[in-house]
């Protein structure tokens, strides 16, 4: 978890604990900024019976605390640490575009083999320009392949485009290290971090959102919202060559 260690490490801790909301579909923790993640749609290989632990205390703990659950093999418990490491993360705005996912991976994929690593509504859009499209996802359906599979198709990647959760359920490393050093790599998704630490780790563009009115945002996440139904957020990229 060596990316997850650089990126704690990173973090000003000097801040309070003022929400925690986890929807069916967005979790969010407000501590400086109020941020996202994905919710699972299942704890993980190891848990027990209780999806989160500490339910109903958390906002007791700190918010050192509550980033270090990023590391936990409870995939509940792992999001709300992600929202929470976002929650506290310093993004510099001046470097960041207002750039969608979709749009860069079918700009850089035209043409191209493409890999996504999760099923994202603009899959259709870039099976009408890529020369070849592979998705893999964790529950495949219609062409999908299955995350075994992906082994196979990661490397022939010309563009990889891979969903933020993959620090929820800690396979990033994993596949940041299949790919080809050619290879155009995207992390995307409201779990992604705002941050250049990634660029490091063989990363060329995160593209992830902030949260511009909390209040409205904690709402949605709380009553329900998917992704497209959220408001009070913004959505931003960062580039490795314009930074």
């Amino acid at each position: 978890m060596q990316i997850l260690d650089t990126l704690l490490d990173s973090l000003n801790y000097d801040a309070p604990v003022r929400d925690i909301r986890m929807g069916p579909f967005q979790t969010a923790v407000h501590t400086r900024w109020c941020a996202l993640a994905s919710t699972p749609h299942e704890a993980g290989p190891h848990h027990s019976h209780f999806p989160v632990k500490d339910a109903g205390s958390l906002l007791e703990m700190t918010p050192r605390q509550l980033t270090a659950m990023a590391k936990s093999e409870n995939l509940f418990e792992a999001s709300i640490g992600m929202a929470a490491i976002n929650s506290l993360m310093e993004v510099d705005e001046s470097i960041c575009q207002s750039v969608n996912a979709a749009d860069i991976l079918a700009e850089k994929g035209k043409g191209k083999k493409i890999a996504i690593i999760g099923h994202f509504p603009f899959v259709p859009r870039l099976r009408q320009v890529a020369q070849e499209l592979w998705v893999i996802e964790k529950n495949p359906s219609g062409d999908d392949f299955n995350e075994a599979e992906g082994a196979k198709f990661i490397p022939r990647a010309d563009v990889l485009g891979i969903t933020g959760t993959a620090f929820t359920n800690h396979t990033m490393e994993q596949l940041l290290q299949m790919c080809s050093p050619k290879a155009f790599v995207l992390i995307l998704g409201d779990t992604t971090p705002l941050s250049p630490i990634l660029f490091d780790y063989g990363v060329d563009a995160v593209c992830g959102t902030r949260v511009v009115e909390p209040e409205i945002l904690l709402k949605c996440v709380s009553q329900g919202a998917t992704f497209r139904q959220l408001k009070g957020i913004k959505l931003l990229t960062i580039f490795k060559d314009q930074v």
